[in-house]
């Protein structure tokens, strides 16, 4: 594993956000959604691709919390340009899992 210093971790922006749109992605490689997230006041709304599709349904993810990445530079997926890394974690099966916070906090809250 590589370690990293504290001035590193620090540059990388891990905010909340709320879903607020998903559409499906058929011209993805793998299986995958498009989100649109609404990070609040400070960040704003970013378009995201993310291969949720085994765990989540289109519907069960709109006004869903999500953790992402915001400071990275934009993606191009196929036609598709991803503004934000949503986090998550592989199962047993490898299928993704959101990280999403427990408890309620504001939109654009920073982890930290």
């Amino acid at each position: 594993m590589d370690v990293i210093g504290w001035s590193d971790f620090c540059k990388v922006e891990i905010r909340v956000g709320r879903v607020i749109a998903v559409d499906s992605f058929p011209e993805a490689k793998n299986p995958a959604y498009k989100l649109k997230i609404d990070f609040g006041e400070e960040v704003g709304i970013r378009k995201c691709s993310a291969q949720i599709t085994t765990l989540y349904s289109l519907e069960s993810l709109v006004g869903k919390n999500v953790v992402a990445v915001v400071n990275l530079p934009d993606k191009q997926v196929g036609p598709f340009m991803s503004q934000c890394l949503v986090l998550g974690f592989h199962d047993a099966c490898g299928n993704v899992s959101l990280c999403v916070p427990e408890h309620p906090v504001p939109l654009g809250a920073r982890l930290l």
